[in-house]
């Protein structure tokens, strides 16, 4: 059977993956053979969503109610009900349902009422508490598939350290990047020199190792020091896969879906206030503004160098009318040309513009010009792919260093 929890943290705490952990041993317990143990995000740009969007699925071998039992009472003891937007949901189900309602989950919308319309289809298990609204990501988790799928080592904190500062040791945790990577990613940002695998919220999770097998992440582990934990899991997980991208157009973007979109520069990318970069693309008469906001450090000066022409793909969050750059693929570089005044043949002194239409004067010596001066630059950047830095990457989103990304 599928066993799917999800919503029961609060930005004060909890989290559903630890959950998930106390009740994988809570099963093996009571005499279950647990097979997998799976970590599956959902739409980043969901509205409700709670703070990594994050929901379980554990498949499981044993009774089918005593599994219901067992899970209801750990969400009942766990769950922070007094948030106002924690609504757990919990699903168990004999056979996993249509994968359909997953990608429309992690890619789209989905309502209660539709996941609860596949659980009765199903004659599956569940409870929500409150609203409900946690059935949705339970739902989409038993149901997923990963064609796709990378791995998390996730070590929890013990009770008593709860809301206190987490004590792992940054020197092992360089280390351990350096001793594993490209295998393991993003526990750190070498480029800002800080660690990326520790969190800063109340939450009982220490520290995450995403990688590319339970060997790798479990080899990182070993070399990291840092404070007693009460219980560690490895996850199969969808994250680092792009499971959230789909393919658009400008122009026919909808709101709150994530992108890859191909498009033209129309002019110089602009740095507003804050750091902020606004780039405009277009595909035929349509126009689409992008953003690569001021956490993107380095990889805001990627889209600072591209100019008029240069033909890409963009790929990112579609929200507020805008795209919300995660990564980018430069296909071709246009040439970088600059128009200037001429300089006057007769003085040596640069010419103005004598009026709309009217070519060039000399206000030194009046003579005149028709033609102005163009120079071509040489381009600072080549062609290919470019990401945000691991401070700012998303969990969906598929970091270059798994290669074999698609353009």
């Amino acid at each position: 059977m599928f066993i799917g929890i999800d919503d029961t943290d609060s930005p004060a705490g909890m989290c559903t993956t630890y959950l998930g952990a106390r009740l994988i041993r809570a099963l093996g317990q009571a005499g279950m053979r647990v097979f997998e143990t799976r970590l599956v995000r959902l739409n980043p740009n969901a509205p409700f969503k709670t703070r990594g969007n994050a929901a379980v699925c554990i498949e499981v071998e044993g009774d089918r109610d005593e599994a219901f039992s067992l899970a209801s009472g750990l969400v009942e003891d766990l769950a922070d009900f007094s948030c106002t937007n924690t609504n757990p949901g919990l699903v168990v189900a004999e056979h996993r349902p249509d994968p359909a309602f997953y990608w429309k989950a992690a890619q789209d919308f989905c309502t209660i009422e539709e996941a609860r319309a596949i659980l009765d289809r199903e004659g599956a298990l569940y409870r929500g508490w409150k609203n409900g609204r946690g059935l949705i990501g339970a739902t989409a988790a038993v149901a997923s598939v990963l064609p796709d799928r990378t791995w998390e080592l996730l070590a929890y904190r013990r009770a008593a350290s709860w809301g206190t500062p987490r004590d792992v040791e940054r020197a092992s945790v360089f280390a351990a990047e350096a001793a594993t990577w490209p295998h393991t990613w993003d526990s750190v940002d070498r480029t800002q020199d800080v660690v990326v695998c520790v969190p800063h919220t109340p939450d009982p999770a220490l520290f995450g190792i995403r990688g590319e097998s339970p060997e790798w992440v479990t080899r990182a582990r070993a070399l990291i020091r840092a404070e007693e934990t009460e219980i560690e899991q490895v996850w199969v997980t969808n994250q680092g896969t792009d499971a959230h991208l789909v393919n658009g157009r400008i122009g026919s973007l909808l709101e709150g879906r994530s992108y890859r979109v191909p498009g033209r520069v129309v002019e110089r990318p602009v740095t507003g206030e804050g750091g902020h970069v606004m780039l405009v693309m277009e595909e035929e008469d349509r126009r689409l503004t992008c953003m690569a906001f001021e956490p993107t450090k380095g990889f805001r000066d990627i889209v600072r160098a591209l100019v008029p022409g240069d033909t890409l793909l963009v790929c990112g969050s579609y929200k507020n009318g805008t795209l919300n750059l995660e990564k980018i693929h430069i296909d071709a570089l246009a040439e970088d040309t600059m128009v200037r005044s001429p300089i006057c043949p007769d003085c040596g002194t640069r010419m103005t513009s004598a009026g709309k239409e009217k070519g060039y004067k000399c206000r030194t010596c009046g003579a005149r010009s028709q033609e102005p001066e163009i120079s071509t630059r040489p381009r600072a950047i080549q062609t290919g792919w470019f990401e945000v830095p691991p401070t700012a990457r998303r969990h969906l989103s598929r970091p270059l260093v798994r290669g074999d990304v698609q353009a």
